[in-house]
């Protein structure tokens, strides 16, 4: 590696690093959580709503699941303007990001829901709750238990999947990573750079996951 290019590496970090967490960890965590919001209301909706609401919920998670994120993340940012809805990156991403983590969170949610036993619900019952309350009482607390893991690997796998807000001009590292190829003509040392950045948030993510993980398993046989 040259002088040259150890310059550009040195120079490039701070800057890569600046947008991951001044963009791409805050919009990880602000879709997320408003993914997880949505999953939890579709899966419920899904299992117990009315008829027709549980269609709509069923339509959503297959329409998501079953087209690529990137392409609605086209659809939102240069596909509604054509109907008169014109909306900045920022906000794009947010609904496009929050509407994939709610869909594929969903299924997460319902299966949680379904492994807890039904003596559970007969427990509830037998006590004089309703099933709002069992639920909320009862299964729900558990059933967060039981979701902690394929939750956190998909809130890691949301970190990277941030990459693609790039392709509708949103400033996060990836597209701040593009900006700099743009004028150091480095394509190879700046995108491995900002590999091993993502490869750093995710291994940090990786670890709260584990502690997190241990301490529910303590919670839970005591």
């Amino acid at each position: 590696m040259s002088d040259r290019q150890i310059q550009i590496v040195t120079d490039s970090f701070w800057p890569l690093l600046k947008a991951g967490v001044l963009y791409t960890i805050p919009l990880s965590l602000i879709t997320f959580a408003l993914g997880l919001l949505l999953a939890i209301v579709t899966a419920l909706a899904r299992m117990y709503a009315w008829a027709p609401l549980r269609w709509v919920a069923g339509f959503y998670v297959w329409i998501i699941r079953g087209t690529p994120l990137l392409v609605q993340l086209f659809i939102i940012f240069f596909g509604l303007p054509m109907v008169g809805l014109t909306l900045d990156a920022y906000p794009s991403a947010i609904i496009g990001f929050s509407l994939s983590v709610g869909a594929y969170g969903s299924e997460i949610v319902r299966a949680a829901i379904v492994s807890i036993q039904k003596g559970q619900w007969e427990a509830a019952y037998s006590l004089g709750m309703t099933r709002v309350q069992a639920l909320r009482r009862i299964i729900l607390p558990q059933a967060a238990r039981v979701s902690v893991p394929p939750l956190g690997n998909s809130f890691i796998g949301l970190v990277k999947d941030t990459s693609l807000a790039a392709v509708i001009t949103f400033a996060e590292m990836f597209r701040r990573a593009q900006q700099i190829v743009a004028t150091t003509y480095e394509p190879l040392l700046l995108y491995c750079e900002v590999a091993v950045i993502y490869l750093l948030f995710s291994t940090v993510l990786s670890v709260l996951q584990n502690v997190s993980e241990r301490y529910l398993e303590r919670y839970s046989a005591s």
